[in-house]
């Protein structure tokens, strides 16, 4: 890759107040779609937390992102070829649905077809993948809003690893911030090694990170290789798909 130049972006966590705005028209525009209902291309976490998909920090865990050798030179922490190879039909560092969380809607319509009765009716959920009702949602990407969650859930956060849980604690009771998160489109990633068949490249014009939809075979290493998680398989199309960082926007010369 010969990359001429490179655009970013600036997310001033300062004044991030956690209003999702970015998410949800993030999520019309791109997501809205069947396959990637569980997607969101951009999402606001609360840290400290696991945030979404679950633990997606520990490369622990998912193995994602880059390791350094001890002379120097890096490589996936998926493993070199061979490994991807060997395991390019049964990747074991695949994060799951559950992992993510089951999407699901309200059944609105039933609140105007509901027969007269003794009791208001309600809107119950119903999952996205299977139509069938939910009796209980368990999770989500914005679970732990406003430190919202479980204390025994938030206290796998990575980043605190080294720390006693008993300081962990009393700290996040004196504190909170919100994390916005997309792709990074990152000088070097990890996803694009990962490929097995070489349909993730990097814009030599901007450095925008894509997927070619023709040349993507579903073999799912460039989720498990990007480090942040932000590569998602549309189970109607059988692609990997990713944020384009709205290059039509940038390419018409708009911010």
């Amino acid at each position: 890759m010969k990359i001429r130049s490179q655009v970013g972006m600036v997310l001033n966590l300062d004044k991030c107040i956690g209003c999702h705005t970015c998410s949800i028209t993030c999520k019309n525009v791109w997501t809205s779609r069947e396959g990637v209902e569980y997607a969101w291309f951009n999402n606001v976490e609360t840290k400290p937390g696991i945030g979404y998909p679950k633990e997606w920090e520990n490369q622990d865990k998912w193995h994602g992102g880059w390791k350094r050798s001890d002379n120097g030179s890096i490589r996936p922490r998926i493993g070199g070829k061979f490994r991807v190879l060997a395991n390019i039909f049964a990747n074991p560092d695949l994060p799951a649905i559950d992992d993510y969380y089951e999407p699901f809607d309200f059944d609105y319509q039933h609140l105007h077809t509901a027969p007269l009765g003794d009791h208001q009716p309600t809107a119950r959920p119903r999952s996205l993948i299977s139509g069938k009702r939910m009796e209980k949602i368990d999770w989500g990407p914005n679970w732990e809003e406003i430190l919202g969650s479980e204390f025994e859930h938030r206290s796998k956060d990575k980043n605190f690893d080294e720390v006693q849980k008993e300081i962990y604690g009393q700290y996040e009771n004196t504190f909170m911030m919100y994390l916005p998160r997309l792709c990074e489109h990152c000088l070097n990633p990890a996803c694009v090694a990962s490929c097995p068949s070489g349909a993730i490249y990097k814009r030599e014009e901007d450095g925008i990170v894509l997927i070619d939809q023709d040349k993507c075979r579903a073999w799912r290493m460039c989720v498990s290789g990007c480090p942040y998680k932000k590569i998602y398989f549309n189970w109607k199309s059988g692609k990997s798909e990713k944020c384009i960082f709205c290059y039509p926007r940038v390419e018409s010369g708009m911010p």
